[in-house]
């Protein structure tokens, strides 16, 4: 286990404190000196920032055919270069995660960066199918954790209360790319060639870094409390965290301790991924993302074969995935904070204490309840769009087009649930727990990708995504173990705390 601190009064969100402060400056101490308005710059960053795992990935689809032309491979090996990057997504972010729990969230965010920016570069200049694999894997390496780390960010500055509402903002920041990645990449492969997908990327990333260092404060809560820390012998947390203090509007007077510091625990998000607490609704959700992925990885070959599309056409085509993503995101946020406050405030009647953390809180009921609703719908639109595809004589591609949009909708209002509900149950880990998360569904995709053209050549289309729509209906089953034990197996974790 990573090490715990022991015997200390929590945070209002569950947190521990390495030091008490007195009972009269607890009771005026907020959660977090972040006002409003900081929290949506702050949660603005780390949205822009976690954008660019989305880009580097969707980006890059409607130049699949073009590279795999130009470097004169088959489509399957230019598909393994999709499989790649989704297996260092999945890895990556549980070194990167720890890190960022650890030694804060601004120095791992611009270690990412420098990766992310080399690989960039490096992919601008590739002359050879091989230099293109191995240095989409350093991209990925690069640009997959800001999706654990945005996540921790949001844990440190945000309650159980708030914290739907700006995780919906949070995904719907990342799926951007989904929607207008494609547009781009398809125009710049067309146009300029898909080299240029790459010089686009290190542009966008060296001007967006130096934004992080002027505008994104540090929060860990082990290093800076509750925001109103600022240590003296770290220069990299103290600015501009200061200038945060100086202008919040929230009224502070006595500096919080922060936590204990932890060591870092490389192993930890491996823990939480193989949990009873985490892992059947970790399982779930990795199949689905793994069927999306699926889904729009084999797109734009399948439009192009079918339909006659190029590269810009199919770039466009990505946009109704891209938008019932956002769509998703936006409105789960919403739907999550009045769920949870719904839920809490007839817990607080019947309980009378009003310990909304307390063990017997129906945390499951206030995140998961909408879940098999958006499980199911996946699987229509799945069907829908494997059975339209594979005849586009007798069906217009307007209809398997939308269907992604249908897709991409469930499919982040899905994640954007789990991932808060693991955030929820982890908040102390919140950095390890995404990137638990992320690990599942990334290598669940990484095989699924690496699998669906072979399958759709061996079955047919509607069939393999028939196949596809079996294991997702398996899959439910996990988050039915999870409602039905979730309660328990999070009681029997607290007691061990």
């Amino acid at each position: 286990m990573i090490s715990e601190i022991q015997n200390q009064p929590p945070f209002p969100d569950g947190t521990s404190a390495a030091t008490s402060p007195p009972p009269e400056a607890a009771a005026e101490q907020p959660y977090s000196i972040f006002d409003k308005r900081q929290k949506a710059l702050i949660v603005l960053i780390v949205s822009v920032a976690a954008t660019f795992s989305g880009f580097a990935s969707n980006v890059y689809f409607p130049a699949l055919p073009a590279i795999a032309k130009d470097l004169n491979v088959s489509i399957e090996l230019v598909n393994l270069t999709v499989t790649s990057y989704l297996i260092f997504q999945g890895i990556a972010p549980s070194l990167w995660g720890p890190i960022s729990d650890v030694k804060g969230r601004r120095i791992t965010y611009c270690c990412t960066f420098v990766v992310f920016l080399g690989a960039c570069i490096g992919l601008g200049e590739a002359k050879s199918y091989a230099a293109v694999l191995v240095l989409r894997c350093l991209q990925s390496t690069g640009s997959a954790s800001t999706i654990a780390i945005g996540s921790g960010v949001i844990g440190d500055i945000t309650t159980r209360e708030e914290r739907g509402g700006f995780m919906g903002i949070f995904q719907a920041g990342l799926l951007v790319p989904v929607a207008v990645g494609p547009i781009i990449g398809g125009a710049l492969a067309d146009c300029l060639g898909w080299r240029a997908i790459f010089w686009f990327l290190a542009i966008y990333s060296g001007v967006f870094v130096v934004s992080l260092i002027l505008l994104m404060p540090e929060t860990l809560r082990s290093v800076v409390g509750n925001g109103s820390r600022s240590p003296s012998n770290d220069l990299i947390a103290q600015y501009p965290l200061v200038v945060y203090q100086r202008t919040t509007r929230i009224k502070w007077d006595v500096a919080s301790e922060p936590a204990a510091r932890k060591r870092i625990d490389l192993v930890g998000p491996f823990r939480i991924l193989v949990s009873k607490q985490a892992a059947p609704v970790i399982v779930f959700l990795a199949v689905y993302y793994a069927v999306w992925q699926m889904s729009i990885t084999a797109m734009s070959t399948l439009l192009e074969d079918r339909y006659g599309l190029g590269e810009t056409e199919v770039g466009l085509s990505f946009i109704a995935n891209g938008v019932g993503s956002m769509v998703g995101t936006l409105v789960m946020g919403k739907v999550l904070d009045n769920d949870y406050r719904r839920i809490k405030a007839r817990y607080d009647n019947a309980d009378g204490d009003g310990d909304s953390d307390g063990t017997n809180f129906p945390l499951e009921k206030a995140r998961l309840r909408l879940v098999p609703i958006f499980a199911l719908l996946q699987c229509a639109s799945i069907t829908l769009f494997g059975w339209t595809i594979q005849y586009p004589q007798k069906v217009h591609m307007a209809v398997p087009i939308v269907s992604t949009f249908i897709t991409g909708w469930t499919a982040i209002a899905t994640q954007s649930v789990i991932m808060t509900y693991l955030v929820d149950v982890f908040h102390d880990r919140s950095a390890a727990a995404s990137a638990s998360l992320n690990l599942a569904r990334c290598l669940f995709a990484a095989a699924g990708t690496s699998a669906v053209m072979p399958m759709v050549n061996a079955l047919g289309v509607g069939l393999a995504f028939t196949v596809c729509v079996v294991a997702q209906l398996v899959a439910l089953l996990g988050l039915a173990v999870q409602w039905r034990f979730g309660a328990r197996w999070r009681r029997e974790l607290k007691r061990r705390k």
